[in-house]
């Protein structure tokens, strides 16, 4: 079991920020605006699954996951508070939030179905937040917002998903869920979050007027699959889900610690 410490962030988001925060580059800036706008009812369906298949659990393997399900939702609701301020400042910038909309509307078809399938769903999500936070801690300098604030939130962010990464998938295997409906989840997921985020990022480059300019499109082919680009490097840690002997403990979460450790400066333990 994980032991997963739920965090203060030591940051003001009810003060604006640049509309190219990230590097003032307009489609990196676009396309983490875009996961933002996922987070809060993301998260809230994670936090819900992971409840759901802790109720379903015996009294035995219930006491052995309560204190790791109390740290995921803990640090979960943080997420998608902090997120929500973020997102808040987007809105005041003049973008529109169209995933979150249809995630709602998908989310209903689900309401009444087996808590198993909703913890496939949330572990199929974990990895690619999980596979993305790595990448993100791995190559920081690409954040490069010269806000503290900002790159505090999504490293910090970041930091916290690789720390739980396992929860999920843990509480599905207890549950019985089956390798076989994991993959499809998988699969789908895949499908799904793709698209989502490429019509996001697309709408967000549409409403800041940056959409057809060559130097947006040309930052994302370097950022996407460059040397160092985010689809190139995450390729095959995405591939190694669909393994029957996956476990997320099998990726490494040395920058997960390093980053907490390094900047514990800008975070208060909740309780402590």
């Amino acid at each position: 079991m994980s032991e997963l410490v739920v965090r203060r962030l030591l940051i003001d988001l009810e003060q604006p920020f640049e509309r190219h925060w990230c590097g003032g580059d307009a489609f990196r800036s676009a396309l983490f605006n875009a996961l933002s706008m996922s987070f809060p009812v993301g998260e809230q369906f994670f936090i819900d699954s992971v409840r759901a298949g802790f109720r379903l659990l015996p009294p035995e393997l219930q006491e052995r996951f309560r204190a790791e399900v109390q740290g995921f939702v803990g640090q979960e609701a943080t997420h998608r508070r902090l997120h929500a301020l973020f997102n808040a400042q987007l809105e005041r910038q003049g973008l529109v939030n169209d995933w979150e909309p249809r995630a709602r509307q998908r989310l209903k078809l689900m309401e009444g179905q087996d808590a198993r399938h909703l913890l496939g769903i949330t572990a199929a999500n974990e990895h690619f937040t999980a596979i993305l936070a790595d990448w993100m801690l791995r190559n920081a300098d690409l954040l490069a917002s010269s806000d503290q604030r900002l790159s505090t939130l999504w490293l910090w962010h970041s930091a916290e998903e690789s720390e739980h990464k396992s929860t999920a998938f843990d509480l599905y295997q207890a549950v019985g869920g089956s390798h076989e409906w994991r993959i499809k989840w998988f699969r789908r997921i895949t499908t799904i979050f793709l698209v989502d985020t490429l019509r996001q990022t697309v709408n967000n480059l549409r409403h800041d007027g940056t959409l057809w300019k060559w130097s947006t499109w040309t930052s994302a082919a370097s950022y996407l699959f460059g040397k160092r680009g985010l689809i190139r490097q995450t390729y095959q840690p995405w591939r190694d889900y669909k393994r029957r002997d996956f476990h997320p403990s099998q990726h490494d979460s040395e920058p997960s610690r390093r980053w907490l450790a390094d900047y514990s400066d800008r975070y208060t333990p909740v309780g402590a």
